[in-house]
């Protein structure tokens, strides 16, 4: 079972989402236990409810040999990734995952997003106390629906203080982008382009040219997505529509984003069960 929580719009600027999944009871072979994830600029929280889930070491191979090591707790923050990440459970499991804009946490936990870059830890080691009590909380709900209504009970009065005058909610990376770039411009303190571009880097952990990277995958993947079935892309023309300066371009950016070309991204969506989180966005 797989579920997408889309916030409602008081939160759309401060979390794209929260993706559910559930094998409880689903009998999947070894090699369909695997989790495949996108770099994202994105930070998020972790809980984990049964079962047992494993980190791959980033980089090697996708096989059941490949070296792995376990979570480090059953609720855990992550900052923005840089490379694609992929896990695995050794049987049934059932989590979630919240989907928290970079510049949303640092200004609702003060924390820097950048500092967490490719990191899984502990949320004891890095959240105030206030937000290691949420954790505890929406872990101790009995059922998704009574989690999900904890968070955004949680979230929504948080937001509603925090919530910077310039925002803008945003439903796609660009828009967000866009919106983060204009904060900056316009921020009373310093309207210099290095000035700016530190802004946007404290406030999302990444440098403006890399969230635009982040917007123009997206695009592409979106694109790609909304071709009837049975039709195949064409790469060159998508790649230039989509932002890219060639096929060539995509084909890097998606390699690094995704760890596979768009091509094969599009038949690992459509057949391969660890591709879920991709899915479950259509």
């Amino acid at each position: 079972m797989t579920r997408l929580w889309i916030p409602p719009l008081s939160l759309t600027e401060c979390t794209r989402g929260l993706m559910v999944r559930s094998t409880v009871g689903v009998p999947l072979l070894p090699t369909q236990r695997f989790n495949h994830y996108p770099a994202t600029p994105l930070c998020s929280i972790s809980w984990w409810f049964s079962g047992e889930v494993e980190m791959l070491t980033a980089g090697q191979p996708v096989s059941l040999e490949a070296v792995r090591s376990a979570v480090p707790a059953r609720c855990a923050f992550s900052g923005p990734h840089t490379r694609p990440t992929v896990s695995w459970s050794s049987g049934e499991a059932h989590g979630m995952m919240l989907l928290l804009l970079p510049d949303a946490v640092q200004q609702l936990t003060g924390i820097d997003p950048g500092h967490w870059t490719n990191t899984l830890v502990d949320v004891a080691e890095v959240l105030p106390v206030p937000w290691q009590q949420f954790c505890k909380d929406v872990s101790a709900a009995h059922n998704d629906d009574e989690r999900i209504r904890r968070i955004e009970a949680f979230l929504s009065p948080l937001w509603r203080t925090a919530r910077p005058a310039r925002a803008l909610g945003a439903n796609r990376y660009s828009d967000w982008v866009q919106g983060l770039a204009l904060r900056a411009a316009t921020s009373h303190v310093g309207r210099g382009v290095r000035q700016i571009e530190r802004r946007i880097r404290l406030w999302a952990g990444m440098p403006m040219r890399e969230l635009r990277g982040f917007g123009r995958a997206e695009r592409m993947f979106f694109a790609a997505m909304a071709i009837a079935d049975g039709q195949k892309p064409k790469w060159s023309e998508l790649a230039v529509e989509t932002g890219y300066s060639d096929q060539s371009h995509l084909c890097r950016e998606s390699r690094r984003i995704t760890g596979c070309t768009p091509e094969e991204l599009l038949h690992r969506i459509a057949s391969d069960e660890g591709f879920w989180p991709y899915r479950i966005w259509q």
